[in-house]
């Protein structure tokens, strides 16, 4: 870490700490170095270090724990203010984009996908329908979620697959089922097949379908 200059010292160290973090140094999930460690590292006064955590912690990236320190929640401000969005967002306006990207992820995973990509979706959907028939409702949402994930990432457009996965817990809470709702009619094997098919009007036609029923549901 780069020792900085005595100007604008809280900008500084909150441009340096964001640094750090968007290059790895930490990973989401982990404990960045003590106060007393950072400021000596920086050059400057662990008051000027503690605004600075306090000020990317409000931002998202930093969560500190009482009596056990500071860590790395996340690596982008923007995903963490999609995030905050997603989370308040009502069921059906996720309906409404997810009509967007479904529909181009079916279509261009039909035309795209490799084995492999075929493979993984075999395998989370298998999951998901062993949950559903176990009445594991977290499960089931969890595997139906990762299963879109996998269509957006057989349709090789990296954007799309960023974006899918940035929206992934607000889909999560979207579709989790009640007892009773189920979905084990068939659809989602529906939607892997005419993929495997390269069929492309009929994978968007089951996207379709798919989201017209999660929206009943809600």
């Amino acid at each position: 870490m780069r020792n900085v200059a005595r100007t604008s010292l809280v900008d500084a160290a909150i441009d340096e700490l964001r640094r750090e973090i968007a290059r790895g140094v930490w990973p989401v999930g982990t404990k960045i170095p003590s106060e007393s460690q950072l400021a000596q590292s920086l050059g400057m006064s662990r008051l000027s270090v503690r605004e600075a955590v306090r000020v990317l912690a409000h931002a998202g990236l930093l969560h500190t724990r009482q009596g056990d320190g500071t860590y790395v929640t996340a690596t982008d401000e923007s995903k963490v203010a999609l995030r905050r969005r997603l989370d308040t967002a009502a069921a059906m306006d996720i309906i409404d984009v997810r009509r967007g990207l479904d529909l181009v992820a079916a279509r261009l995973a039909a035309g795209r996908r490799t084995e492999e990509d075929l493979a993984a979706m075999r395998e989370t959907l298998a999951r998901r329908d062993a949950a559903g028939r176990a009445g594991d409702l977290d499960g089931f949402a969890d595997a139906d979620v990762e299963f879109h994930v996998r269509v957006a990432d057989a349709a090789h457009n990296p954007l799309l697959a960023d974006l899918y996965r940035s929206m992934s817990d607000a889909l999560r809470d979207s579709i989790r089922p009640e007892q009773s709702g189920l979905d084990l009619d068939g659809s989602h094997d529906d939607l892997l097949r005419a993929i495997e098919d390269a069929d492309v009007t009929r994978a968007v036609a089951v996207s379709v379908a798919i989201l017209d029923q999660q929206e009943r549901h809600l």
